[in-house]
């Protein structure tokens, strides 16, 4: 099924359509909720002669509403929801074919790096790890057989940022795609389909869920014959999410803008009490003046997001001991929840990359700063830096 944003969503605020966008009342009962249509299979009135459902792992009306909501919060024309963030970019990847060339950012997800460097790099496709907040790096890179930009921005876990705009004039020069996971800032702070983007891919886990309670992904775009061609790898591939995690997902969205304001202020507090910390001796935030690309950050979000990355006079040893003596922050991977996380990306998210150039500063540490009181978390982090 096509999902179009509807006309009348074009002029609404962007509070307004996480509430409202891809929901409306169920005509049989009129439950306000979409429901969960947990169900495998159609009733058919004849052959063929269905009512735009046949089976749901082609179509499922919950999954419907939960990408009509995504391509309206990221102002596209389509959305596709699949059962992770890299379901997602595995399924965008088979657009491409063996010999089509690849730039990726050298500051990525250990497991995008995996599934290009590890799996996809089997079946001929080549990659370039690059710079991509460095310009004349990614435009050194392009070669004819170039068919993609990847990046993230804000990256993970290094939170550098690369100037969108730019870098889709560059992708699109060359004939290629450009391709970006907005998982860090959500759809509440950028919106890279307006800056020229072609594809943007979320992992829902994240900040779109809000919960830490379901898995999945989703790609947005505005491009008619690529959506027919990714609908059908949605369908022939199947890793698809069931109902249940639309509906999860569905509910999340709805505070998805009261969330990232709190993630946001939050954020901003925590990474000022690391920076003025004398144990403390780097802080990467979006919303910090010394952050390398602030004046973008300003430019191109309207928030820095939830995720402060630091590092210890102390090292890794330090580190380690930081991220086992917090309270409030949980020691465990992922992001975006309402819950303060903690980790050290290079022994858990970004394993992966231990032996690549894309390799993490072992004494690096990755929060993901949540909604509870800034100076409960503060609070926290202060009594474990002291414990040091």
């Amino acid at each position: 099924m096509t999902e179009l944003m509807d006309e009348k969503e074009n002029n609404l605020h962007f509070e307004t359509l996480a509430v409202h966008a891809g929901v409306e009342p169920e005509p049989v009962t009129g439950a306000v909720m979409t429901p969960i249509f947990q169900t495998s299979t159609y009733a058919q009135d004849g052959v063929g002669q269905h009512k735009g459902f046949e089976y749901s792992r082609t179509d499922n009306p919950t999954r419907s509403a939960l990408q009509k909501s995504m391509a309206a919060l990221e102002g596209g024309r389509y959305a596709l929801a699949f059962s992770s963030g890299m379901a997602a970019i595995d399924t965008l990847l088979r657009l491409l074919n063996p010999g089509d060339h690849v730039i990726c950012g050298d500051d990525v997800y250990g497991g995008t790096f995996r599934l290009l460097d590890k799996v996809f790099g089997r079946y001929g496709l080549l990659f370039d790890f690059v710079c991509t907040y460095d310009l004349a790096e990614v435009k050194a890179a392009v070669r004819p057989e170039t068919r993609l930009i990847w990046l993230e921005t804000p990256t993970n876990p290094m939170l550098r940022l690369t100037d969108i705009a730019a870098i889709a004039d560059i992708a699109h020069d060359a004939g290629a795609w450009l391709g970006v996971d907005n998982t860090f800032a959500s759809p509440a702070l950028q919106q890279p389909l307006k800056l020229g983007a072609d594809f943007v891919v979320h992992s829902t886990t994240k900040y779109i869920g809000g919960h830490s309670d379901v898995v999945g992904g989703v790609t947005i775009l505005n491009d008619t014959n690529a959506y027919e061609q990714l609908k059908f790898l949605q369908n022939a591939i199947g890793a698809v999410p069931g109902p249940m995690d639309c509906f999860l997902t569905l509910r999340g969205i709805k505070t998805l803008s009261l969330r990232m304001e709190a993630h946001c202020q939050n954020a901003t507090k925590v990474a000022q009490f690391l920076a003025d910390h004398p144990a403390v001796s780097e802080v990467i935030y979006p919303g910090l003046d010394t952050h390398p690309q602030y004046e973008l950050a300003k430019r191109q979000m309207k928030g820095p997001g939830g995720m402060v990355s630091f590092l210890l006079h102390g090292g890794e040893e330090a580190a380690r001991a930081l991220a086992a003596n917090t309270r409030l922050f949980t020691l465990a991977e992922s992001l975006g929840g309402v819950e303060s996380l903690i980790e050290l990306p290079a022994p858990m998210t970004h394993a992966s990359v231990a032996d690549s150039k894309l390799a993490i500063d072992p004494g690096l540490i990755r929060i993901s700063v949540g909604i509870e009181n800034a100076d409960d978390l503060i609070m926290d982090l202060g009594q474990a830096l002291k414990a040091l």
